[in-house]
């Protein structure tokens, strides 16, 4: 499967990493649910979301929107394995946005919770700082240092 230029998956950590870059607005966050879900299906087996809307320069969702977004993924992740999704925010607006998300996500699968610091969202998601690094994704070599010598990282 070939992914988005903004999204990584980080295969041996079960990790998705995405960065939207510019707007934030349906046709992005279309483009990562189609993703998302085609991975799901493909792997069949659990993996963690990191979404990190720091280099995002508008927020161009509404909450229709993000209320329509967030049942469609509580139903269509229904009776699956809990996985957890940080969302790294400092806007105002994506944060009001992913707190919608998680409260409308609780008592499903899905744990979303919204982090201000990069550090904190990797100790929750359980992986090394360096993989969420804002400027560049962890190079192969230190995902195998990580995992004891071995590392999977699909590329676009």
């Amino acid at each position: 499967m070939t992914l988005p230029s903004d999204i990584k998956f980080h295969e041996d950590i079960r990790l998705l990493v995405y960065r939207p870059r510019g707007s934030v607005n349906e046709a992005a966050i279309n483009k990562v649910l189609s993703t998302l879900e085609e991975l799901e299906a493909e792997l069949q087996e659990p993996f963690n979301r990191f979404t990190d809307t720091s280099a995002a320069d508008e927020i161009e969702l509404n909450f229709k929107y993000v209320i329509q977004f967030s049942l469609h993924r509580r139903l269509s992740y229904a009776g699956r394995p809990p996985v957890k999704s940080a969302i790294l925010a400092t806007d105002s607006t994506m944060v009001h946005y992913g707190k919608l998300h998680a409260v409308l996500t609780q008592g499903s699968p899905i744990n979303v919770r919204i982090f201000k610091d990069r550090n904190e969202a990797a100790q929750w998601l359980g992986v090394p700082l360096q993989i969420l690094a804002a400027k560049s994704l962890a190079t192969e070599n230190e995902i195998k240092l990580w995992n004891g010598g071995t590392s999977a990282v699909k590329q676009q």
